[in-house]
């Protein structure tokens, strides 16, 4: 369970305070899969990385009982001036994963072959992108926090992406923000939507949508 208690979250703007989270209390329960939805600049991929501990709240407390995953895909963590090879043995260490056999999955998922040996700042996006997600799906977790999938590489890979990720849903409760009404009904059992630093939460993943769809227009 990912536990969320009275959070704050905002920034400073031209000396005015904008917030993501006033005061938001929420429980995300184990076993069950979350859409977040919201208009854009609503603070979805702010509140997903205040869920994978990537920023603190400014006020409140998140506790986390299970392990949660970064973003889906994430790839800001990555230091450029390493080689993939050794950016997968730097979080596989952090994460007390087997380095090799992390290195092999990711190796025989990504197909970036000699590549890996070479500096992550010499990748396309594309590259990256494969890198991001092989680690991603390479070590497991009980939850993972998904902000827009982007579709990686040919259908032959999107295809084996999406392969791996269903056998690691079968194991694990998903968060996810997407802008893709079709992904959130397939893979969410729960919803809610973030309305001005508000969550609004709703047990019937159509309710949700609906008021999306509203604020949307």
């Amino acid at each position: 369970m990912i536990v969320m208690d009275r959070v704050d979250k905002f920034y400073e703007l031209e000396g005015q305070r904008r917030y993501i989270l006033r005061q938001q209390s929420m429980h995300f329960e184990a076993g069950y899969s979350y859409g977040l939805l919201g208009v854009n600049g609503a603070g979805k991929s702010t509140t997903i990385r205040l869920l994978a501990g990537l920023e603190l709240p400014d006020s409140g407390t998140i506790r986390r009982d299970l392990r949660v995953s970064w973003p889906l895909g994430f790839a800001s963590g990555f230091n450029y001036l390493m080689s993939g090879r050794e950016n997968l043995k730097f979080v596989s260490r952090a994460y007390g994963e087997d380095p090799k056999r992390v290195l092999k999955f990711v190796s025989d998922f990504s197909e970036l072959g000699i590549y890996l040996n070479q500096p992550v700042k010499t990748y396309s996006s594309g590259m990256i992108a494969r890198l991001a997600f092989g680690l991603s799906m390479a070590i497991e977790f009980d939850c993972y926090l998904i902000d827009e999938i982007v579709s990686v590489g040919d259908a032959r890979f999107q295809q084996r992406c999406e392969d791996v990720f269903k056998e690691r849903r079968k194991r694990a409760s998903l968060i996810m923000v997407s802008h893709d009404m079709n992904m959130i009904s397939r893979f969410c059992d729960r919803a809610m939507v973030l309305v001005d630093g508000e969550l609004l939460a709703f047990a019937s993943v159509d309710d949700a949508i609906g008021v999306y769809m509203r604020l949307n227009k």
